[in-house]
């Protein structure tokens, strides 16, 4: 096992800590995933004083000694996620932001939910690049190059840039529904909106010469839970996008969330996380279909067949987000809060189980809640599962869950052994 690579967590003292409950950055081969950063102070533990501007800055400050105590630079940050309590603060948040990236732009999501810990106003997660990789005692080349790419034939944003490329992974900007010609709105309901985010995903993908199927992980934002069907409809009109697809009946891991509000009022925002298999220079190029594209379903868990419960590609395993159902009945578990955090746990589990993995390789956890009050209450059923508190994670609030459920779980998992070249 010394070949393999290792999950390595890490925490400093210059931002806030997580109580045991999880780590400041978890790096795994090539990514570090940072904890979501509240608005806090680490030396005193408390929200920042002041509005909106102080929060993000803060935010923003929390991650920037993150990345530095890791020997990273926010230049290296991949993939920015913002949420916010209120959509009007997004301008407020953006002024913030340029002064952290002021040239380079990463990959971006913007969303306002119902309600973040703390009641804090922001809370601010990143993906971020680590060229060296964790092989225990093999330091890899650090020089791996990020690679960023913007088409004309997709909407385009002075904030974000539309697709970054980091060794075996491309990492998107969230899709509204924008026309890329007129830069506004389509024109429609949900179902018009939902084509055209995932028609926006489908140009940039073309223009970096990656086929559709290639998308490991999606993530759907709704303002309106009860539009889901629609967006379904749509969605099975994109994917499976190729014959070979069609024919294993391949889809990507999925999560969708309730938003309180989306940027410039939309209905709809689409988010992918894509493989890259000839990796960014200097990786040995391969043919992208060389690393095969691992999906994996178990009876032991929920299915469903718009996700797969969890897609493995090079390094890592997305899972599809984790409702509290019994996967015998497909209904939500008998209790309250603690009982359906339980079955959400157990079902991530039974997932990793079914892959040959085992809790302790889980990267990552984002925690939906329907009352953020609950908070407490999953963390009791949460220390059962991750007793060291390894993984990174975040927690966001939101008005709804499928099935009118309290809490829905998402996880990345590590995989050591990678996917294999196809024979």
């Amino acid at each position: 096992m010394s070949d393999y690579n290792a999950v390595s967590a890490k925490n400093t003292e210059n931002a806030p800590n997580g109580n045991g409950l999880y780590s400041q950055t978890v790096a795994f081969s090539h990514y570090n995933y940072l904890s979501a950063q509240l608005p806090i102070e680490s030396k005193t533990g408390k929200l920042v004083a002041g509005g909106i501007k102080e929060q993000a800055e803060q935010c923003f400050k929390n991650i920037k000694a993150i990345v530095d105590s890791i020997d990273h630079v926010m230049s290296d940050i991949v993939r920015i996620t913002v949420f916010v309590k209120d959509i009007k603060d997004v301008d407020a948040v953006d002024e913030v932001y340029k002064t952290f990236f002021s040239t380079y732009v990463p990959s971006r999501t913007t969303v306002a939910v119902a309600a973040l810990p703390m009641d804090a106003l922001v809370q601010i997660e990143a993906i971020v690049s680590h060229g060296e990789g964790t092989i225990p005692n093999a330091p890899q080349a650090g020089d791996l190059i990020k690679l960023t790419n913007n088409t004309a034939n997709a909407p385009s944003s002075p904030l974000s840039t539309q697709t970054v490329s980091f060794s075996h992974y491309n990492n998107l900007s969230a899709q509204l529904p924008i026309d890329p010609k007129t830069g506004r709105l389509v024109v429609g309901g949900v179902k018009e909106q939902a084509g055209q985010c995932l028609k926006n995903i489908k140009a940039i993908l073309e223009s970096i010469d990656i086929p559709f199927d290639d998308i490991v992980k999606i993530n759907i934002y709704l303002k309106n839970l009860s539009d889901i069907e629609a967006v379904n409809k749509v969605y099975t009109t994109f994917f499976p996008d190729s014959a070979i697809a069609r024919a294993v009946a391949y889809v990507p891991a999925r999560t969708t969330v309730a938003a309180s509000a989306l940027p410039m009022d939309a209905l709809v925002q689409i988010e992918a996380v894509v493989s890259h298999g000839d990796g960014t220079p200097p990786q040995a190029i391969e043919d992208r279909h060389g690393i095969v594209i691992e999906a994996n379903n178990t009876e032991n868990a929920p299915k469903s067949s718009l996700s797969t419960q969890t897609v493995a590609f090079s390094h890592y395993n997305h899972l599809s987000a984790q409702l509290p159902l019994d996967s015998k009945t497909g209904e939500v578990v008998a209790g309250g809060i603690k009982e359906q955090a339980e079955q959400c746990l157990k079902n991530i589990k039974s997932i990793v189980e079914s892959v040959d993995h085992v809790m302790d390789d889980v990267v990552k956890v984002e925690i939906f809640l329907k009352d953020i009050s609950d908070s407490d209450a999953v963390d009791e059923a949460y220390k059962t599962f991750f007793p060291e508190g390894v993984p990174a994670r975040s927690t966001l609030g939101v008005s709804a869950l499928p099935k009118d459920a309290l809490v829905q779980i998402d996880a990345v998992v590590a995989n050591a052994e990678g996917t294999p070249p196809k024979a």
